[in-house]
C-alpha cells in the first residue's frame, strides 16, 4: 500500500507542470528585464555622446584660445592686416571622418575689458561661443578670457 502511494505521488510529481498563467506572468517579467535592459543601453550610449559632444566642443574652444595666445596686440586689434581674429568660424564634429560630421558654429567677441583702471585700454575682453545641434536638442558653450596688450605674446616675437 505505501508502495502504490508513493508510485502515485512519484508520478504526479513527474507529470507536473507550470501553469498558463505562471508562464505568461514569468514571460511578462522577462519582457520588462529584457525593455529595461534596452532602456539601460540607450541610456548609456546617449550619455557618452553627449559627453564626446562636449569634449569636442571644449577642443575647438581651446584651439581657438590657443590662437589668441600666440597673437600680438596689433593681430588681435586689428591694426595688423596680415592676420585677424575671426569673429565666426565653423568647425566640424569628426574632422576626420568620411561625412565630416555635424557642423559646429562659433562666434568670436572681443570688447574692451569692464574694467575702471588705467589699464582698462590695454586690456580686452575675448568670448568665444559655440553653438551645435544634435538630433532634436541645440548646444552651446562658450569661453572668455583677457588679453593684454602687454602679455605673454610680447616675450614669444
Amino acid at each position: 500500500m505505501k508502495l502504490r502511494q508513493k508510485n502515485k505521488q512519484l508520478t504526479a510529481r513527474g507529470q507536473s507542470a507550470f501553469t498558463l498563467t505562471e508562464a505568461v506572468v514569468s514571460a511578462g517579467l522577462a519582457g520588462i528585464m529584457f525593455i529595461s535592459l534596452l532602456g539601460g543601453f540607450s541610456s548609456g550610449f546617449a550619455l557618452i555622446r553627449g559627453n564626446r559632444e562636449n569634449s569636442r566642443a571644449t577642443q575647438i574652444l581651446l584651439e581657438k584660445m590657443e590662437m589668441l595666445r600666440l597673437y600680438n596686440w596689433d593681430q588681435i586689434t586689428g591694426t595688423d592686416t596680415n592676420t585677424f581674429v575671426p569673429t565666426n568660424f565653423t568647425a566640424r564634429f569628426y574632422p576626420e571622418s568620411g561625412n565630416n560630421g555635424f557642423l559646429c558654429t562659433g562666434k568670436v567677441t572681443m570688447a574692451t575689458a569692464p574694467i575702471a583702471e588705467t589699464y582698462a585700454s590695454d586690456l580686452k575682453s575675448v568670448k568665444i561661443s559655440l553653438t551645435w545641434t544634435s538630433g532634436n536638442m541645440a548646444h552651446a558653450r562658450s569661453m572668455t578670457t583677457y588679453v593684454s596688450k602687454y602679455g605673454l605674446q610680447n616675450y614669444i616675437y
